[in-house]
């Protein structure tokens, strides 16, 4: 296999916190000799675990660069047993942009695994995390929301695996997280995410979905923050810090068991959403409704609840395509699960 072309201006292996970068060599019209400078920071002290912590997978999501960047500047190396790497943007051409994938190539970074270090510049992303990022990790956490076109309840998650041990691993950590809700969750498509590239290399792998609608909130990154502390303590790599709210915290797990749990748009028009995010809803009930734009006086179109649940995800904002999401209805599985105290 041909060697990456990034290279990074860190040590991983050295004591203490380093910042620099990911560099990644780009030719381009406004620099010849140009690159794509991923910041990166490494914190560590001893021997112990290494956490890889991510933000910016995709570049309109940003409770991860919020929480990520906050956490790079904050944590120092005695706080640390072991090791954190932390990249809070890592489609770094995407954040930039504003954008879910790539200005540069198009490239939507998740679903690029495992990468080609001769490829695009985002295959060339990839394959770095692949071969020399993964393997470093024991760890693995990825914080996501809904972008642009997406809005959530807040949730951390997790896939079901068919290893048992690592499922049961990786839903601990999850738990750890400590989110308002706790996602047992299906993907559309797994083909190429970073996820099963984590979880292929049997790393304690959880994701999130904080929100959406392309910004973030005060209460988003809050949850994002204490996420972040909550996964590295259950890692073991710093104490549990108490708040001193003694305010009891819990999560409440879901589950997506198939796909009845999608309803898809098959209309493009404008979209009125009949229920809101955290409403029970029954199989049969409407969740929306898409009206015609193209001319007035035509009736709109019903979707409705292929199954009984919570609505967890909608669409955002009021146009929607045909083949869009609509929403996601989950299973409630557990209410009330307590979260570990502290921070």
């Amino acid at each position: 296999m041909r060697a990456s072309p990034i290279s990074p201006t860190v040590d991983f292996d050295a004591d203490g916190v380093q910042h620099g970068f990911l560099k990644l060599p780009y030719s381009r019209n406004d620099s010849a000799w140009g690159a794509v400078m991923i910041p990166v920071t490494v914190i560590k002290r001893g021997h112990g675990p290494t956490a890889l912590l991510t933000g910016g997978n995709h570049g309109d999501e940003y409770e991860g660069p919020i929480a990520l960047s906050k956490l790079a500047s904050t944590l120092m190396a005695e706080d640390v047993n072991g090791r954190v790497i932390i990249v809070p943007f890592m489609n770094y051409p995407a954040f930039r942009a504003g954008t879910r994938t790539s200005p540069i190539d198009a490239g939507n970074l998740n679903r690029s695994f495992p990468g080609k270090p001769d490829g695009t510049v985002t295959e060339k992303i990839a394959d770095y995390f692949q071969r020399h990022l993964l393997p470093l990790a024991d760890y693995v956490l990825d914080i996501h929301a809904g972008g642009r076109t997406l809005d959530f309840l807040p949730f951390a998650a997790i896939h079901v695996l068919d290893d048992a041990t690592l499922q049961a691993r990786c839903e601990a950590a999850m738990r750890a997280f400590g989110a308002p809700y706790s996602m047992r969750m299906l993907e559309l498509d797994s083909t190429g995410l970073y996820d099963s590239a984590a979880e292929e290399a049997r790393k304690v792998f959880v994701s999130t979905e904080l929100g959406g609608g392309g910004s973030s909130t005060a209460k988003s990154v809050a949850i994002a923050e204490r996420g972040v502390y909550g996964f590295l303590a259950h890692a073991g790599i710093v104490e549990r810090q108490a708040t001193g709210s003694g305010e009891a915290r819990t999560s409440t797990l879901l589950d997506m068991p198939d796909g009845t749990c999608y309803t898809t748009s098959e209309h493009a028009g404008l979209l009125e959403m009949c229920r809101d995010l955290g409403d029970m809803v029954q199989a049969g009930d409407v969740l929306a409704r898409v009206h015609d734009i193209t001319r007035s006086g035509a009736a709109p179109v019903d979707y409705t609840a292929k199954r009984a649940g919570l609505l967890a995800a909608r669409h955002f904002p009021g146009l929607v395509q045909l083949g869009d999401t609509v929403a996601v209805v989950a299973d409630i599985v557990e209410r009330n699960i307590p979260v570990p105290a502290g921070r």
